[in-house]
């Protein structure tokens, strides 16, 4: 029951902090939404600042299981095909899993307020994801699949696009099929362009 009420309390809270802010979320009223006493939300995490690290800590770990980490990479491309369909299945997790959204508009919107939240935004938005592709293009460059170039900036040169147009679809939410249409057309466009033939 304590780990329970302490994940809703996380869920409810990463609602809130993306709407509202850190400065905007009241903790009564995150714990009148819980149906709990304030004192009650208490026992469970001892301020709003111990409920903030924790859901950032809990986004971490949620991200780098579901898309990957410099720890956690994930399953290594043996063809063109393969980058294509593990780069639009991270496409997919990004634009469409709840609580990625949420994290996303909320670090967009406190990486002004918090240095915490601005070295993640950097790590999610550019670093973390350009630092996976160098390590899968570096192996798929030493495979013969990739052309051979500098791994870091091919990786850069493949996620900076990407990124840019994810954070499209989280200031626009409706036009996340026309993000979804040119981020497919550049994976196509990048893979034909270094693929070893």
């Amino acid at each position: 029951m304590e780990n329970n009420t302490k994940s809703k309390i996380l869920d409810e809270a990463l609602v809130m902090f993306a709407e509202n802010g850190y400065k905007g979320t009241n903790l009564r009223d995150l714990a009148s939404r819980l149906g709990l006493s304030k004192s009650a939300l208490y026992k469970h995490y001892s301020s709003k600042d111990a409920i903030w690290n924790a859901l950032l800590d809990r986004m971490e770990a949620y991200y780098a299981e579901h898309f990957g980490s410099a720890d956690n990479l994930p399953n290594q491309p043996k063809s063109m095909e393969e980058l294509y369909i593990l780069t639009m299945k991270m496409v997919d997790f990004t634009l469409n899993d709840a609580r990625i959204i949420l994290t996303r508009k909320l670090l967009l919107t406190e990486q002004f307020h918090d240095e915490r939240v601005c070295s993640l935004a950097t790590k999610h938005f550019m670093v973390g994801t350009k630092n996976i592709f160098a390590n899968i293009f570096k192996k798929m460059m030493n495979d013969g699949i990739l052309k051979n170039d500098d791994p870091e900036m091919l990786a850069f040169i493949y996620t900076a696009p990407v990124t840019s147009l994810i954070q499209i679809s989280t200031r626009e939410p409706d036009k996340k099929g026309e993000v979804l249409e040119q981020i497919e057309t550049f994976v196509k466009y990048f893979i034909a362009t270094y693929a070893v033939t």
